[in-house]
């Protein structure tokens, strides 16, 4: 019940595309924007999944420190964590890669993998010191991946020059096209938005290019307007990410355009037929109360029951603050609760929407010194976004 950036990542940072996916141990290194979005609900997975979900239960069963197997069947858990909303694929994804707990001795997809779980699970302190291990190892230096997944886990961490260092990384490893969109989402996020726009508008005109990349850079493209505060040109990035390749980051992040536009239909028009993962459910939530609150689909009672659930898991509120604080600030109007929750969240995660809800939480509690404090730390992070100045 979460996103980033980020993605993260995703992630954010970012993030994509909501999902991270990593490659197996003997892939060369498609590289893909590490995006992140955590949720509660699980929908049935078809017939043919199921029978390959026995399958590698069965094989890692009788082989359980065959790495190769440990990866592609934690690999497959996460991709069904991110996709259809269900944290505990993430458990039984850690579960795969319990054979190798010495970090020093794994084996190095498997601590790739490793560090993609704790970075869906919001763990991002566990997931750099884990990616930091393997990127120790001289046979990892050219790990475009990892050095990839660090950036995005360092930019949602709000640590922008350790995250410019990971991008410079990714570059030395020879690819040049997500280094340079790395190091452009990082101008951004500090204010330099003409030198980002022109590199990541550069990287648009490059022929070639697959429509998930192009739908990547895109959503940077959209969301560098939007903090800039240039909606028309935010819009038609996202407009046109979307028509490159649909995916659930692009798709929510678009939704949350629309609802700080006060379009809450075109925004629930977005979202109709997407699955019901929290992300969502909470975005149809907010898009009813610009239609004057009627909850005609039962968002708000379906999303309260969500957080409940959620909450009796103790660390609820760390995984799942930014939600939580949208849900009390947008939906419930409670605007201390949102401040609490908003505050709790940025100690762990401070992507651009983060900052925003805790100073609008802020903002709405009519609490000078909870400003103070966005403003500080908005200030040590040096994000730029103007949406945030509008509010301090």
């Amino acid at each position: 019940m979460s996103s980033i950036p980020h993605r993260v990542f995703l992630a954010s940072a970012a993030a994509a595309v909501l999902a991270c996916v990593w490659p197996g141990p003997a892939a060369a290194v498609p590289i893909e924007p590490s995006r992140d979005d955590e949720v509660i609900e699980t929908l049935p997975a078809s017939s043919a999944a199921r029978a390959e979900e026995r399958r590698l239960r069965r094989a890692l069963a009788a082989r359980p420190r065959d790495p190769v197997l440990a990866v592609e069947t934690a690999r497959r858990h996460l991709a069904e964590a991110h996709a259809r909303g269900d944290p505990r694929q993430a458990g039984l994804a850690l579960a795969a890669l319990e054979p190798w707990p010495d970090a020093a001795t794994a084996p190095g997809p498997v601590l790739l993998m490793r560090a993609g779980i704790q970075q869906y699970l919001h763990a991002f302190d566990g997931a750099a010191a884990t990616l930091a291990t393997l990127l120790a190892r001289p046979a990892e230096q050219r790990n475009a991946q990892a050095w990839l997944t660090l950036a995005t886990v360092n930019r949602v961490r709000g640590r922008y020059a350790e995250s410019d260092a990971a991008c410079e990384r990714v570059a030395r490893s020879g690819v040049e096209l997500h280094a340079t969109a790395c190091r452009a989402e990082n101008d951004a996020l500090r204010g330099a938005t003409a030198s980002a726009r022109q590199a990541l508008r550069r990287l648009l005109a490059a022929p070639g290019l697959d429509g998930v990349t192009r739908s990547w850079l895109l959503t940077t493209l959209a969301e560098l307007e939007q903090r800039d505060g240039r909606a028309a040109p935010a819009e038609a990035a996202f407009r046109a990410a979307l028509e490159a390749a649909r995916d659930d980051y692009t798709v929510i992040a678009y939704a949350d355009f629309l609802i700080e536009q006060r379009r809450g239909p075109a925004a629930l028009a977005l979202l109709n037929g997407e699955p019901a993962t929290d992300a969502v459910v909470l975005r149809r939530a907010m898009a009813h109360q610009g239609r004057g609150g009627r909850d005609g689909d039962g968002m708000e009672a379906e999303m309260r029951a969500r957080i409940e659930q959620a909450n009796q898991r103790p660390d609820a509120r760390i995984a799942h603050g930014r939600e939580q604080a949208m849900f009390a600030l947008h939906v419930e109007r409670r605007a201390a609760l949102a401040l609490e929750l908003a505050r709790g969240n940025v100690a762990q995660q401070r992507e651009p929407l983060d900052v925003l809800v805790f100073a609008r939480a802020a903002r709405a509690s009519g609490d000078g010194a909870a400003l103070d404090e966005v403003r500080r730390l908005k200030q040590s992070i040096g994000l730029h976004d103007r949406r945030i100045d509008a509010l301090l």
